[in-house]
Order: structure tokens, then C-alpha cells, then sequence
């Protein structure tokens, strides 16, 4: 809203200082600061309004000590993430960009979904809130509006040399002509051009690039026809994944919220470099134009989840509830998918993916003993990992600590893939 605003401004008026607007790193950092800033403020009000509701959570048992005095803290904290995202993104990104459109779509409505959640457990006193089967299909919805607008709209688009597109006989946008753009080894130049294709980035190969087209190899010159049978399915298991593991990361104080500004911050990294051409070029990744916008986008997230952990923290004033942890999850699917980057969620999102596969081994070696032996038995003390180690005595401030070294950790490792092939 503010970059429209003060683009008119300083093309009708010549405005001194509007121009301060084009610059993604300023609108960014403003952001960035405004959803800290808004979180905060906001945090209390809310929190005070949950509380009058009687909006508060039962939490599990873990025969720990203390557990049982955060019986009744608020739930539904997530609203205070969603509001510190949209109204900052709301203002300083371009509203007319498809990236920006599918952010917020995908916040409003997984923030629906994992609200209408929270309201059946806390109001209807169903402590198995939504079915399941009716999150899933909140998720395939979400899954098939962003694979389709991947594949269908114009704006959604990758560079690569035009020799290349040809070749592989990929759809150039008619609105980008092909140009000279970048030097090759031989210091001559090399046509470009702008082409719609379901590509993506591969991490630690030299040739980093795969043709989601490839899979259906054996449709011949069909496969181009049919190539959201496969790229939309994918789309939909990796939105469902991730949100479901932030779900699961959520069970302590913090936690989720930490790792989650760690990932954001990552993704804001990878939105600039494949936003920018000149860097595009030279870390030979894909230059999505208009992804720049994702900058904006990734701060405000960054600091929506920063300023929620001023009231998260151990000890909790409040939760974030599904509300909070299935939009966060889709939040970060989504921009992995939008920045060609979904194959490196694994590592970058390696703390949701120990947290799934925790429950289910335990859940399949707990099942498997129980036939085999007539008992069930169990790998961890309890699942998810992070309630393993809260039974082994540890306390939760040093295992969420812990867990965002290890973030950390995978966040280094994942841009560090930018140059290692």
C-alpha cells in the first residue's frame, strides 16, 4: 500500500524521498521492525482478550513438575502472528505482485483452518478439535491453488539461457523478449530468456537444475501436457508435510516460534539472491523475477515470530495453537515452493522432519512390537523427540535452546549450498 502511495507520489509530485520505496532493502527492513513492533504492542491486548474468553488450553501430561501450572494459558496466540505478518506485508510489498497474493492467501487461509481448529477444541470442549481428514483437505486446497498459479500464471516465470529453452522447447513468454544478458566462460555473450517451466533448484549437483517434466519421460512430446499430474501432487504432499510438522514442533514453549524465525530468515536470503540478476547469475541459480517481493514478505514473518517469542518464552503467557503452527508450516512450504527451493526443505527444515519421524517410529515400532510380542513397545520416552527429552530430565528452555543451535546449524548449511556442488 505505502509503495504504491509513494510511487505515485514521486512520479506525479517528484516527492523528495519516495524513492526510498523501490528499494527492497529498505521496505524490508521496515518491515521487519514495524511486525516486531506490532507483535509486541498487539501481544498483550490479545493475550487479555483470550483470557476474558476463556480461551485456554489443557496441556499434556508428562508427569513433569510444573505442568500442570500452565493449565489455562490462553490458546489461539497465532493470531498475533498473522497479525504482525499481514498488515506490515499489507503495507510496504507490491500488492499487484502473484507472490505476495499467494502469501496472503495462504496465510488467511491456513490461519482459518488452524483457527476453526483451536475454537472446536476450546469452545465445543473437543479435545480432538477439526478431523483430521478436514485439514487435509484444507491443505490440497492450498496445495492446488499454488501449483496451478505455478504453472498457469504469467507473471510466474525463470530465466535461463534462451538456447536452453529452446531446446527443451519450454513456453517463452511473449511480454520478455530474449536478450543478450549475461558473459558465458568465453566472454561472449549469451541470449536469455524468460520462460514458464516447472523447474527446480537441485542442492549439491554441479547442473542444478530438474525438469519436474523429466518424471513423465514416457509421455514423449505429451509430457508438457500433462505436467501437473505430477507437479501439483507434489506441491500438495510438501504443503501438507511441513505444515503437519510445525503442528508437531509445536509442544514447548518457544520452540516452534524460534525455529520458524530461522527458517524465515533463510528463505529471506534465498528470495533475495534468486530476486536479484545480477546475484542469480553469479551463484547460477534461477533469476525469478518479481520473487524480490518475497524479501518483504520473509521479514515480516521474521518478525512476527520474534516478537511472538516476547510472550512465548518459557514460561508461556501464551500458546500459538493450531491457528499459529499450521500457518507457519504452510507459510514455509509455500515460499520453499515459490523460490524453487522445496528440495532442500529436508535439510532446512530438518528440526519439522526429526519431530515427524519421532512419532512415527514410534508409533510403527509401537504397533509392530505390540503384534509381534503382545505388548506395545516404544523407542523413545515419549513423542515427539522434544517430549523424549523433557522425560529425561531436561528442562525445556535448554532443549528449545538446543534445537535452534540446530536450526541454526541446518540454516548455515542450506545457503552454504548456494556455492557447494
Amino acid at each position: 500500500m505505502l509503495y504504491h502511495l509513494f510511487e505515485f507520489l514521486e512520479t506525479s509530485y517528484n516527492l523528495p524521498g519516495a524513492g526510498l520505496f523501490q528499494y527492497i532493502t529498505f521496505r524490508s527492513a521496515s518491515a521487519l521492525i514495524l511486525s516486531l513492533v506490532i507483535s509486541i504492542l498487539i501481544g498483550d491486548r490479545i493475550i487479555s482478550s483470550l483470557k476474558r474468553l476463556q480461551i485456554g488450553e489443557t496441556v499434556r501430561e508428562l508427569g513433569l513438575d510444573g505442568q500442570k501450572q500452565k493449565d489455562g494459558t490462553p490458546t489461539m496466540g497465532g493470531i498475533i502472528i498473522i497479525l504482525a505478518v499481514l498488515i506490515p506485508c499489507l503495507l510496504f510489498a507490491k500488492l499487484n505482485n502473484i507472490y505476495i497474493i499467494l502469501m496472503i492467501i495462504t496465510t488467511l487461509w491456513m490461519g482459518a483452518i488452524g483457527g476453526l481448529d483451536d475454537y472446536i477444541k476450546v469452545f465445543k470442549k473437543n479435545k480432538d478439535g477439526l478431523s483430521g481428514k478436514f485439514k487435509i483437505y484444507g491443505q490440497v486446497v492450498l496445495g492446488l491453488v499454488i501449483g496451478f498459479t505455478m504453472l498457469m500464471h504469467e507473471d510466474v516465470v525463470i530465466r535461463v539461457p534462451s538456447e536452453i529453452a529452446i531446446a527443451n522447447n519450454l513456453e517463452i513468454q511473449k511480454e520478455f523478449t530474449v536478450q543478450p544478458y549475461q558473459l558465458d566462460n568465453n566472454d561472449q555473450q549469451v541470449k536469455m530468456a524468460y520462460v514458464k517451466a516447472a523447474w527446480t533448484n537441485v542442492p549439491f549437483r554441479k547442473n542444478n537444475s530438474l525438469d519436474y517434466k523429466s518424471i513423465l519421460f514416457f509421455l514423449g512430446d505429451n509430457a508438457s501436457k500433462f505436467i501437473w499430474l505430477i507437479f501439483v501432487p507434489i506441491v500438495i504432499v510438501i504443503v501438507t508435510s511441513v505444515s503437519n510438522g510445525a503442528n508437531l514442533t509445536d509442544g514447548i514453549d518457544g520452540l516452534l516460534a524460534g525455529v520458524a524465525a530461522i527458517i524465515a530468515a533463510t528463505l529471506g536470503v534465498f528470495a533475495y539472491v534468486s530476486g536479484n540478476s545480477i546475484i542469480a547469475n553469479y551463484l547460477n541459480i534461477f533469476y525469478i523475477p518479481y520473487s524480490e517481493e518475497l524479501v518483504v514478505f520473509s521479514a515480516c514473518l521474521i518478525g512476527a515470530c520474534v516478537g511472538f517469542l516476547w510472550f512465548n518464552s518459557f514460561p508461556a503467557k501464551v500458546f500459538m495453537g493450531d491457528t499459529g503452527s499450521l500457518t507457519l508450516g504452510a507459510i514455509i512450504a509455500a515460499l520453499a515452493l515459490l523460490l524453487r527451493k522445496e528440495l532442500l526443505i529436508p535439510l532446512l527444515c530438518g528440526i519439522f522432519l526429526i519431530e515427524n519421524l519421532s512419532v512415527v517410529l514410534q508409533v510403527s515400532y509401537f504397533k509392530y512390537t505390540r503384534k509381534k510380542y503382545g505388548e506395545g513397545r516404544r523407542i523413545f520416552l515419549m513423542s515427539p523427540l522434544h517430549h523424549h527429552y523433557q522425560k529425561k530430565g531436561i528442562h525445556e528452555a535448554k532443549i528449545v535452546t538446543r534445537f535452534w543451535i540446530i536450526g541454526i546449524l541446518l540454516a548455515i548449511l542450506s545457503i552454504i549450498t548456494l556455492k557447494l556442488r
